[in-house]
């Protein structure tokens, strides 16, 4: 546990870009990496051993030292720990990430602590963000660069969950093995989740007694996915007083006795200049960490709409993840002629007809149930006191500050 006079905050780019990180060491052990050829193929060993006189770094022998949002990493985001009792604030941890698109894994590109706060948890607090991010970005691995010289790092990084995943013997010059320094890439592999039979997962009503576990599900969904911390427990509280609430529509997905996951409906309108009509929103649908990726969110969506187009509802209209709807059969809201109140579309705004034409035809402005919009922050943080909630962090990909 990291102390709380400690507190890890976002680093950004404008503020810290180029500040070099003064990582150095020393080292009586290292790794000793051997290939070699057989007849059968390649032999590699990794074996730790003693050197012979210590190795030491430090950061003034490079020509090229480790410094924050060096220009090679886009879309790096950092986070540290700030001594602002000087004159100068002083950078005394951090970490910095950067997604590796292509193969859909997240790399950490900077790791530090000051000597003088090492053995504190700090190190292992900065990794957990590197980790959260992985999971809130549905990355399916943390990778990351180290030497086999480094001791101390990587047995820091096994304690973390790493392994190594490849090596590299001529990353630094041509002699990195003689040098007893090869790269070698460790990695990070978040849990693969596998879908759930049908049978597995009890959909039902909400009942009173699920009201506070159904609220810690969705507070762990939405912390700090959307925004640093949530409101979504918050709105699903009010939304249960509004008269726009259509319990007779919404679920909880109960498995192996635990809420998983939940879908709240409720009334919304498109309006356009003759008329209104009478739609649905839903919100939110989520589904705990530990269940997601194992086909829980479908099920519900697909069970409650079912249920709304029997009760003889024509269209639904969400704001959503744009990434994940439009599998699902939702459409951008424009493609309807249907914008926001003030005449807007974006990507997360879309919507699904339940009978064709029921969107499309009317088109119009949406008109949100006033719930939605009567969400006081203040009220809402109060509220959130009450739960046992991780700390509120900023991480990269949020929609708001």
């Amino acid at each position: 546990m990291v102390k709380e006079n400690y507190k890890i905050i976002p680093l950004p780019k404008a503020q810290w870009e180029g500040t070099i990180i003064p990582i150095g060491y020393t080292t009586y052990t290292y790794y000793d990496v051997t290939v070699e050829k057989n007849a059968d193929g390649y032999g590699i060993k990794i074996e730790k051993k003693t050197l012979d006189e210590p190795i030491t770094h430090t950061p003034e022998e490079y020509d090229f030292p480790d410094k924050l949002y060096a220009p090679h990493w886009e879309k790096a985001f950092a986070w540290g720990i700030v001594d602002e009792g000087k004159e100068t604030p002083e950078l005394m941890a951090c970490i910095e990430t950067c997604p590796e698109e292509w193969s859909n894994r997240l790399m950490v590109t900077e790791l530090w602590v000051h000597e003088s706060l090492r053995r504190q948890g700090i190190g292992h607090a900065l990794m957990a963000l590197a980790k959260e991010q992985a999971r809130l970005e549905r990355r399916r691995a943390v990778i990351l660069e180290t030497q086999s010289c480094n001791v101390n790092a990587i047995g820091f990084y096994e304690k973390e969950g790493f392994q190594v995943i490849g090596l590299d013997t001529c990353c630094y010059s041509n002699t990195d093995v003689e040098q007893k320094e090869v790269r070698l890439d460790l990695g990070y592999f978040l849990p693969r989740a596998h879908n759930l039979s049908r049978e597995a997962v009890v959909i039902r009503p909400e009942e009173s007694a699920d009201y506070r576990g159904a609220e810690e599900m969705i507070l762990g969904a939405f912390w700090n996915k959307y925004r640093p911390g949530c409101n979504e427990h918050f709105i699903v509280h009010k939304l249960r007083e509004s008269d726009a609430y259509l319990p007779q529509l919404s679920r909880i997905a109960v498995v192996d006795g635990e809420i998983a996951g939940g879908i709240y409906y409720s009334k919304a309108l498109l309006e356009n200049d003759t008329a209104t009509k009478e739609i649905l929103l839903f919100g939110p649908l989520c589904v705990a960490p530990k269940w997601q990726g194992r086909g829980i969110g479908r099920m519900l969506l697909e069970e409650t709409l079912e249920l709304a187009r029997k009760a003889g509802y024509e269209g639904v209209v969400i704001t959503g993840e744009p990434d994940y709807y439009p599998r699902l059969g939702f459409k951008t809201c424009d493609q309807f002629g249907i914008t926001t109140a003030d005449g807007k579309n974006f990507d997360a705004f879309m919507g699904i007809e339940l009978v064709p034409g029921g969107l499309s035809d009317f088109g119009g402005r949406f008109i949100e149930p006033e719930v939605f919009e009567n969400i006081s922050e203040k009220e809402n943080e109060r509220y959130t006191q009450s739960f046992d909630a991780p700390p509120v962090q900023k991480f990269p990909g949020q929609w708001q500050e």
